[in-house]
């Protein structure tokens, strides 16, 4: 029997494995659950930063642990994924410890979290241990593969930690930084960090489906960590324009322009954030409603918006009854050329209302267009980054003069929409900012010119500060 409790252990065969930690999304503000794995000698602490795999650091130097990227399945189900191969495992280490930390909430409001581990090669269940009692803990050490006798066991442990993950990570021989450190804090090692990642974890072969231990019909099964998404995109969506006081005139489908299409991904946002989609132009003078009668692929949609001349500008998504809309981008910004996104559902036709007394143009783009902050960024007005495989401090400086500034804000969007204030100043010029650890778009709402420098951190520093 492969199911056990806290506190109990089964033997392995000391093949390769992956190792899933699961749980069910409980929708919109529902904490975000990330896993990770510690390498850790036979004193219980690690040796040093290299012996952390997180989002940020997915693949141990030896290639012995691997995290695979997350998947979905039907029902709301979500795994993170981890490769482990014990033949792969340094002498000096003793065990692999499986954690998971929580952000926005505690593990009381996490439904059905659970480890399974299955055999790589067969994918014959090997464990299965299901987390109960959760309550006020925000990291909880789910698990570990350790050695015993020339082979390997696991142990279900479900250890949590109320204090989070400074708490874990202390028990662990990490520096936990101050509250307001005056530089990154150091690992014990200072080995240099390693250069960012280029993309998302390197896709593997799909894990084989896994059942929920509650109830234990089996999801669907997952796709796998990383996989590429089909290439084939939409039909090209059809345009509907409608001005003040003139009834609704269709629009053919614009030719994609050769400079309107991205030579690749600008960024290593995961597909989950939103797929290619062939860009579309459209432009008015006043009041009006862009329809887009197709709808676009599930995710985020970036919209670009020019305004000619003087005066205030406002875009607005629109609810399918027409009454009901959700303000996207509004700026009082002179010849504005500015950049917002929102999250489209994939399912009903695509409605955004223009309201502006100058001419505009709107062109909706694919989210692989918005450009990684890697270096120091200036712009003006509203605008989109991408942040996914850089450990970031950020310093903010609103550019304008002193009598043009006004209220500054950025915020970290996720996959799901879930936005975080990361930033705000209603009338200071510059300020000092930590951003979230997983991938993120930044939304930047600015009344003028500013500029965004991002400041590389030690890896554990930051897993500790923003989770």
């Amino acid at each position: 029997m492969t199911e056990i409790i806290k506190g109990g252990n089964l033997p392995l065969s000391g093949e390769s494995m992956r190792v899933a930690v699961v749980r069910r999304d409980g929708g919109p503000g529902s904490p975000a659950v990330d896993a990770a794995a510690l390498l850790v000698g036979a004193d219980g602490k690690v040796r040093g930063r290299g012996d952390l795999v997180f989002y940020n650091q997915p693949e141990h130097a030896g290639s012995a642990v691997r995290l695979l990227g997350d998947a979905r399945g039907e029902g709301g189900v979500t795994a993170d994924w981890l490769e482990i191969d014990p033949g792969r495992v340094e002498p000096c280490v003793e065990r692999i410890v499986v954690a998971a930390s929580c952000d926005g909430g505690t593990f009381a409001e996490v439904e059905d979290l659970y480890l399974r581990a299955v055999g790589a090669a067969t994918g014959e269940q090997l464990a299965l241990y299901a987390v109960e009692g959760a309550t006020t803990e925000t990291a909880i050490l789910l698990g570990e593969f350790y050695r015993r006798d020339g082979g390997w066991k696991f142990r279900a442990v479900g250890q949590g930690y109320a204090s989070g993950l400074p708490g874990l990570a202390t028990d662990f021989g990490f520096t936990v930084p101050d509250e307001e450190p005056a530089a990154p804090a150091a690992f014990p090692d200072r080995l240099p960090l390693p250069p960012p990642l280029p993309g998302p974890a390197r896709p593997a072969a799909a894990p084989p489906a896994f059942p929920s231990p509650s109830p234990p019909s089996p999801p669907s099964p997952l796709p796998a960590p990383g996989s590429p998404q089909p290439a084939a995109g939409p039909p090209q969506p059809q345009v509907v324009l409608k001005t003040a006081g003139a009834a609704p005139v269709p629009v053919a489908p614009v030719s994609v322009a050769p400079d309107l299409v991205p030579e690749g991904r600008l960024n290593a946002l995961p597909f989950e954030f939103g797929k290619e989609f062939p860009p579309i132009r459209r432009s008015g003078l006043g009041p009006g409603i862009v329809e887009v009668d197709t709808p676009f692929p599930r995710g985020f949609v970036v919209v670009d918006v020019v305004k000619e001349g003087v005066g205030y500008v406002n875009v607005a998504l629109l609810k399918p009854e027409g009454r009901r809309k959700t303000e996207i981008m509004a700026s009082r910004i002179d010849d504005l050329s500015g950049r917002t996104v929102f999250r489209n559902l994939g399912d009903l036709p695509l409605r955004l209302e223009v309201d502006t007394r100058c001419a505009w143009t709107l062109t909706l783009r694919p989210v692989t267009v918005v450009p990684e902050l890697v270096d120091r960024v200036e712009g003006h007005g509203p605008d989109v980054l991408a942040h996914s495989h850089h450990l970031l401090d950020i310093k903010v400086r609103n550019l304008g003069k002193e009598e043009e500034r006004g209220r500054m804000e950025v915020h970290a969007v996720r996959n799901n929409d879930n936005r975080e204030r990361v930033f705000h100043r209603p009338d200071r010029g510059r300020g000092v900012a930590t951003l979230p650890l997983s991938p993120r778009l930044l939304i930047i709402d600015a009344p003028g010119p500013w500029s965004i420098e991002p400041t590389e951190l030690n890896a554990v520093s930051f897993w500790l500060r923003n989770r």
